[in-house]
């Protein structure tokens, strides 16, 4: 089990998860979940209905290459293509991005990834599942990108793998933790420019052993929660394509509006 997967949190899934079901189907009876962004009850839990419609979620036409939004779709002669990937692809083949990065998704997407708040995980796996569906339809498995070990130790879980894993597991393909590492204690990509992004985390990431026998001639899909430049998927897609693996897709949480004009 990987240290990228939580490690006592997985376990602790493993041992109380019926028991958590019954007693959550217990509860429901008497009183309504709550949404995860409000004390407010909701039907199911999830988002309240004011935030749920402030989230702009990304629907097709989008950009098969990077999952941008198209204005408008173009008919079957158009490209499936926004003009940045056709003139410069991406290391990795396609990608799909469930929502926009922006005022509405950025203080939900920062309470899940330094807030500790693991109710979010299960949600936006389920917007994965719908926005990535044709990259989940052709994969054979799915890989979380790594966090170094000393940020890992201080944030205590690794967000991409707490999506990954239900991602996979609904969709009933084989979940991979540890098949990358992250080398490197490399600095924030935050403040850099796509430049800086790129050069900080070049080499920073490798397959381990294990990996190289699990991802070898496989369609692998690799997740992560933003995409800003692309540097950090682009580094990871290299690594996995240099050691073997069949084609390798992405599919993150939200993404920028201007994934390649963006200065940071």
């Amino acid at each position: 089990m990987s240290l990228q997967d939580g490690v006592w949190r997985a376990r602790w899934e493993a041992a109380t998860g019926l028991g958590r079901q019954i007693g959550r189907a217990a509860a429901d009876l008497l009183l309504p979940p709550l949404a995860h962004d409000s004390p407010e009850a909701t039907a199911s839990a999830g988002l309240t209905p004011g935030a749920w419609s402030r989230v702009v979620f990304l629907e097709d036409p989008v950009c098969d290459g990077c999952g941008a939004a198209f204005e408008m779709d173009g008919g079957v002669f158009a490209s499936e293509r926004c003009a940045a990937c056709l003139a410069q692809p991406y290391a990795f083949a396609r990608g799909r991005a469930a929502c926009l990065y922006d005022e509405a998704s950025r203080g939900l997407i920062l309470k899940f990834k330094h807030g500790d708040h693991q109710p979010f995980a299960p949600l936006f796996a389920r917007w994965l599942s719908r926005a990535a569906a044709p990259l989940l339809a052709e994969a054979d498995a799915v890989l979380p990108v790594p966090l170094h070990r000393w940020r890992l130790l201080s944030r205590r879980f690794n967000q991409s793998a707490e999506v990954a894993r239900p991602l996979a597991r609904n969709a009933g393909l084989d979940y991979i933790p540890d098949a990358l590492v992250r080398q490197t204690h490399t600095t924030s990509q935050g403040g850099k420019s796509a430049r800086g992004r790129r050069l900080n985390v070049k080499k920073a990431f490798a397959v381990t052993p294990t990996g190289v026998r699990r991802i070898k001639g496989r369609r692998i899909l690799l997740v992560d929660d933003v995409l800003t430049t692309g540097a950090t998927a682009e580094a990871c897609a290299k690594a996995l394509l240099e050691a073997g693996a069949r084609t390798v897709d992405l599919a993150v949480i939200a993404r920028v509006r201007t994934v390649r004009e963006l200065t940071m």
